[in-house]
């Protein structure tokens, strides 16, 4: 079961950053976009960490404060939800 989580968050995050990568090269190019609602929900259901790299590597949607201060705090609580779930898995 872990094994399918920790694949599946990983696959998620590289969606994310991929995405992410699309929407600046489409904003680059005046193409149409990807909607903002959907990087976002891909960012909290676990891909907030690709969205971040993508964030930095690209610097895109790095103007806009819901991005800007949403996805590092999503990022953080999914990282506290993470060592909350390995440690109290860990010691039951």
């Amino acid at each position: 079961m872990f094994f399918f989580l920790f694949y599946g968050l990983i696959l998620l995050n590289l969606v994310t950053f991929v995405l992410f990568a699309l929407d600046k090269r489409k904003a680059v190019r005046g193409n149409w976009r990807i909607p903002e609602a959907l990087l976002l929900i891909l960012s909290v259901l676990g891909g907030s960490m690709g969205a971040l790299m993508a964030m930095s590597l690209f610097r895109h949607k790095t103007q806009k404060k819901l991005f800007l201060i949403g996805i590092p705090l999503v990022f953080i609580l999914q990282t506290i939800l993470t060592m909350w779930f390995i440690f109290s898995r860990h010691w039951a």
